[in-house]
């Protein structure tokens, strides 16, 4: 079982992603909808994958890559954003992300599929 932390202040997001990659079995998922409760959690490390939203209130998605990073350089992050500015996207690829998806998502199975290449599966 591979572990998938899941952070969006959106909770449709959270419920929807939830749903579809726990139908296969294969995935233990925790969902956060706030990046500054998820934060003490994701510095532990316990996760194969964190999903991370960049637009958040609080604390963004471009901070806590940021601090997921300097905690442990070979964390699996793939970003999120509805906002897919070229800006965004350089800033979170400098930082360390593996990879970043835009939303809304084209379809899930994408998504899914993009989070199984991440975990080589």
């Amino acid at each position: 079982m591979k572990k998938i932390v899941i952070i969006d202040d959106e909770e449709n997001i959270l419920d929807v992603l939830k749903k579809y990659l726990l139908r296969k079995g294969v995935f233990e998922i925790e969902t956060y909808s706030n990046a500054k409760l998820a934060m003490p959690k994701v510095l532990k490390g316990d996760y194969d994958l964190v999903l991370l939203d960049i637009m958040m209130p609080e604390v963004n998605g471009l901070d806590l890559l940021e601090e997921i990073k300097n905690n442990n350089k070979n964390q699996h992050v793939i970003m999120m954003t509805a906002y897919s500015t070229e800006e965004k996207i350089i800033k979170s690829d400098t930082i360390g992300a593996t990879d970043y998806i835009t939303k809304p998502f084209i379809s899930l199975r994408d998504v899914e599929n993009k989070i199984l290449d991440t975990l080589g599966m």
